[in-house]
């Protein structure tokens, strides 16, 4: 018999690049091999096995690079699920994540699952399915037609539009626009230009309390349907129904924090972002990404145009529109020609001792008196929650310090608590000093609880009311105290930097700033520029109706009336008080003239600490990517210690960014190796652009 040629060899599914959130100190890559009997496309969602485990993951790019060793086909394990009822996530998004993980250096699986709604993370095929058929568009609702512009707002949204040359991309656009100068009717406009074209829109602000009052614009002027919320506040149910409609293009206006910059939109026709300068659009935990710079990335990639919109813009972004990197608009005037409020510098050092241990200087109270008698609002600015910073005892010196943070506790009168913000530890008030037994221990310095006090003991006949992150707390408080202030029903508004942007307070027409120099001669570099555009942002909250206008003022109460900053301040002077500090940068050699990353670390013992970042720079130094960078010692940070852990840092500086970038990619494999020799690391993380060294 002829014997049968041997049968061919079946041919072996095709291989699924996904990206999974691996833990990292299971050495694996965060793009991993898997079979499916069909190819799929990058941007699906999968259910993937992982060791024991079911995690979700996403398709990634055939292109992805920087994984271990491709696998033998014989040792893949085959995806679980597909959730092929969602349609995979659009290629410039793929992009985006891919671009954010490479540049603030953490795994693309890490940065693509983590920004992804946590229950989207948890649902099988069949859940989606339910969710998806339960996925309703709301009911549209009236519009409101848009106000007549002002010259200045025409000649702004004219040049936002201006036609680019045909090889270059739309520019990223600076609006420089003075307090109340109608910044929002110009993001409006320029939205309603990009829905017109069938686009989408995505609105960025720097805080949740921001969001209420923006996303009720928005909705009056194009419908409620066509408007959705991202942000840490929604509720889990909340924030994936809102994902998927922008997912599958229901949603046509995304507004929210800094996460929406990674919000799922392929018909993407605009960028705004709201007080661009504000630091909390950086984040501080895991990947320390800043949404402003990330919409700026988006807006170039994707080839649409982005919006930053500030008062009082950062210093980098000035700089860029300076070097012709962006474009500047400027609204010099307030809508209906109001005159910005007149600030006042009180003196300190001139008044009698007895008056500087006041609250308020005597000539603040009095026109604090002169404005209730008018029936007029006025806003106190004091940046420091609670009642006072610390409990201090005369005899023996005992302070209320944080037996785990390198910080005082700070003493909350209303329920009698001493509270570490930073660890959150909470006790009650010892009657006597813990150390020496001394009855009379007493409260110093003074927070807007106590102020809030103070003024109604000042002011009885006035109606005075606080918001803080402590007032706030509850659900629905933050919107019901302001809704109060909106109505008239109070007089005295005392509050911290929640209450200093952003807001649009008719009836105020005094905003008075009670302690502001510790940030003049801070540690952190950028104190002075968030100092100014605080005061500058508090400011113009007052005046904000054009009829009182003329009248409006911002007190400032400082030892330092002759510091530069505030001579800039009283002239309304952004561009002087930016030029002078550019210069100081520049000879500092400090952002934006060069480029920073730090290295931090964390342990139980300040020396375990410091001996890892010592080890990590020696690792650095033997790379030949360490070429034009500078590292240097370690130091701990102001608060070097939070609960019970010990924090150091390291500063890594270099005047080229891609240079820095080299260093980095080739530094953190070493990194993930040199952890296993320090074994008491708690963890440790690079930052990138730090806002703080």
């Amino acid at each position: 018999m002829t014997a049968l040629p041997p049968a061919p060899p079946a041919a072996a599914a095709p291989r699924v690049r996904v990206a999974v959130d691996a833990p990292q100190h299971s050495g694996l890559g965060s793009v991993l091999d898997y079979t499916h009997p069909v190819a799929l496309a990058p941007g699906t969602l999968v259910r993937a096995p992982l060791g024991r485990r079911e995690v979700a993951g996403i398709v990634w790019p055939a292109a992805a690079d920087g994984d271990p060793a491709p696998v033998a086909d014989a040792a893949l394990r085959p995806l679980a699920q597909v959730l092929a009822a969602l349609p995979p996530l659009p290629p410039a998004w793929l992009a985006l994540v891919a671009f954010a993980a490479a540049y603030y250096q953490r795994s693309p699986g890490e940065l693509a699952l983590a920004v992804l709604p946590p229950p989207l993370r948890e649902l099988d095929a069949v859940r989606l399915q339910r969710r998806l058929a339960r996925l309703r568009a709301p009911a549209a609702t009236p519009r409101e037609p848009p106000p007549p512009l002002t010259p200045q707002q025409v000649a702004a949204l004219e040049a936002l539009h201006a036609p680019e040359a045909p090889a270059q991309a739309p520019a990223t656009t600076l609006l420089h626009g003075a307090t109340g100068s109608g910044k929002t009717e110009v993001y409006l406009h320029a939205a309603a230009r990009a829905l017109a074209a069938g686009r989408q829109v995505l609105v960025l602000v720097p805080e949740i309390n921001l969001t209420p009052q923006l996303e009720s614009r928005f909705a009056a002027r194009f419908g409620a349907e066509r408007v959705v919320t991202l942000h840490s506040a929604l509720t889990p149910a909340q924030r994936l129904r809102h994902w998927l409609r922008a997912q599958l293009g229901q949603a046509e206006l995304v507004l929210g924090t800094r996460m929406a910059v990674f919000a799922p939109l392929s018909q993407l026709g605009l960028i705004v972002v709201d007080e661009e300068h504000d630091a909390s659009f950086k984040q501080q935990e895991g990947a320390r990404y800043s949404a402003r710079d990330l919409a700026v990335w988006r807006g170039r990639h994707e080839g649409v145009p982005v919006l930053l919109g500030s008062a009082t813009p950062s210093l980098e972004t000035w700089h860029n529109a300076a070097q012709g990197r962006y474009r500047r608009v400027s609204l010099p005037e307030r809508i209906g020609g109001g005159a910005p409020p007149r600030v006042r510098l009180v003196d300190l050092g001139a008044l009698p001792r007895a008056a500087q241990q006041q609250a308020l200087a005597p000539p603040l109270l009095a026109a604090l008196q002169q404005r209730l008698a008018a029936g007029e609002q006025s806003l106190l600015l004091l940046n420091r929650r609670g009642y006072a910073p610390v409990l201090h005892c005369g005899a023996c010196g005992w302070k209320s310090g944080c037996p785990h943070c390198s910080a005082w506790r700070v003493f909350h009168k209303r329920d009698r608590t001493l509270r570490c913000h930073h660890c959150g530890l909470t006790q009650p008030v010892p009657r006597a000093c813990p150390d020496c037994g001394n009855q009379d221990i007493a409260p110093v310095g003074r927070g807007t609880e106590r102020l809030a006090e103070q003024i109604a003991d000042l002011l009885p006949a006035a109606r005075v009311a606080r918001i803080d992150a402590d007032s706030a707390r509850a659900a629905g408080a933050l919107e019901a105290q302001l809704a109060a202030v909106h109505a008239g029903e109070v007089d005295v508004l005392v509050g911290t930097q929640m209450v200093a942007k952003g807001h649009d307070f008719r009836r105020i027409t005094l905003v008075a700033a009670v302690n502001p120099d510790g940030a003049l001669y801070a540690s952190d570099f950028r104190g002075p520029e968030r100092l100014f555009a605080l005061l500058m942002q508090a400011g113009g909250r007052a005046g904000r109706d054009a009829a009182h206008a003329a009248a409006s003022e911002l007190w400032v109460q400082t030892w330092h009336p002759r510091h530069p900053l505030y001579a800039a301040l009283v002239r309304h002077d952004f561009e002087a008080f930016a030029a002078s500090q550019l210069a100081e940068r520049e000879a500092a050699g400090l952002p934006p003239a060069t480029h920073l990353a730090l290295l931090r670390a964390e342990a139980r013992s300040a020396q375990t600490a410091t001996d890892f970042l010592r080890a990590a720079s020696g690792c650095a130094a033997a790379l030949p990517e360490a070429a034009g960078v500078s590292l240097y010692p370690p130091v701990p940070p102001p608060l070097a210690r939070v609960a019970d852990v010990e924090r150091m840092q390291m500063l890594v500086e270099s005047r080229s960014r891609a240079a820095l970038q080299r260093l980095l990619a080739a530094w953190v494999p070493a990194l993930h190796a040199l952890r296993g020799a320090h074994k008491g690391l708690a963890r440790w993380a690079i930052d990138v652009d730090p806002l703080a060294i």
